[in-house]
């Protein structure tokens, strides 16, 4: 398959995956545990790392990192060739349950409403936030929405000086309940939540010693 056709199929399978998003609140359980996952790269080998918080006290229950092959480059809009399967494979080595996932990257604030958080929710049937620290796509409101032909499908959350995260439906969840529990996440002193602030350390970290 050619590099081409390779794109061509993602942005057909995106469009339809898109379709299958729900944007409303469906959990099967309450949420007692989450789980942020993120990817560090050193040339083709991505080290992922997933770890899972106890969502009221923040504390650490478990954390796995796992080496990848990667073969696809980054290309905006069409990350989940990258990541999709880092990300699956390395959630496959937890022990603990989690009843939603965090992903380091877009949901529904997307050009095409197809994000890698809710390519993995939807593939997963899993609620799932997607929560990036750039913005691909739309227009962030006075009120810190992000919208784009009048749709919302994004907001912003803003930590000190410049950084901030945009965070978008991935999955099984409403854009209301996915900020507020981010905001829950986020330790007073920080700006990420704390499940996807460990994973970002600790597959930085695997990156630097393995």
């Amino acid at each position: 398959m050619t590099s081409l056709s390779l794109y061509a199929d993602t942005i057909r399978l995106q469009k339809e995956i898109a379709k299958k998003v729900i944007t409303y609140d469906i959990f099967d359980t309450e949420i007692k545990h989450v789980c942020g996952i993120d990817v560090s790269y050193k040339k083709d080998i991505a080290y992922c790392s997933a770890a899972v918080i106890e969502k009221n006290t923040l504390e650490l229950v478990e954390c796995v990192n796992v080496k990848n092959t990667v073969k696809q480059p980054y290309i905006p809009g069409l990350f989940m060739l990258r990541e999709s399967k880092p990300i699956i494979n390395t959630l496959k080595f937890l022990k603990n349950h989690f009843e939603l996932l965090l992903i380091d990257g877009h949901g529904q604030l997307h050009p095409r409403r197809c994000g890698l958080a809710c390519y993995i929710g939807v593939t997963m049937n899993k609620p799932t936030i997607g929560i990036a620290k750039s913005l691909l796509f739309g227009d962030v409101r006075e009120d810190q929405f992000i919208e784009h032909g009048g749709v919302i499908l994004g907001f912003i959350i803003k930590g000190e000086g410049k950084k901030s995260i945009y965070v978008s439906v991935g999955h099984k969840l409403s854009l209301e309940s996915s900020i507020r529990i981010v905001k829950q996440l986020v330790k007073s002193e920080e700006w990420i939540p704390e499940p996807l602030r460990i994973a970002d350390i600790s597959s930085k970290r695997h990156w630097n010693f393995v």
